[in-house]
């Protein structure tokens, strides 16, 4: 295994919590953008995790991956769908994204493997 997926939410979710512990109105106002973003619309939420994930995936964000494949994974999103969402990610990423992609993929398959 590449990295720990779920030690990783773990741990950054501890990190974030400190973080918004010095600046409370800054993490209540991104809480509660996410929570607005994510709002069964047009798109499900589970859609937009996949959007997330590959806005991730291109800009090669290690937490955002493990945050949002967990979401999706929860969500009920495939493994076809994510792998899908890799390649747009690798379409508008290129080669860095496709290796991000592939550490997606790890995490998406380490939180589905919970949901049995």
């Amino acid at each position: 295994m590449y990295k720990d997926w779920k030690k990783a939410t773990q741990d950054l979710s501890a990190l974030m919590q400190e973080v918004g512990k010095g600046v409370p109105d800054v993490a209540k106002g991104f809480t509660q953008m996410a929570k607005g973003a994510n709002v069964d619309g047009a798109l499900s939420h589970k859609h937009k995790e996949l959007m997330a994930l590959a806005i991730g995936i291109s800009i090669r964000c290690e937490g955002c991956i493990a945050f949002h494949a967990k979401a999706a994974a929860e969500l009920g999103a495939t493994r076809d769908e994510v792998m899908e969402t890799i390649g747009v990610a690798t379409y508008m990423g290129g080669g860095p994204s496709f290796t991000t992609g592939a550490q997606a993929l790890e995490a998406y398959d380490t939180f589905a493997a919970e949901r049995g």
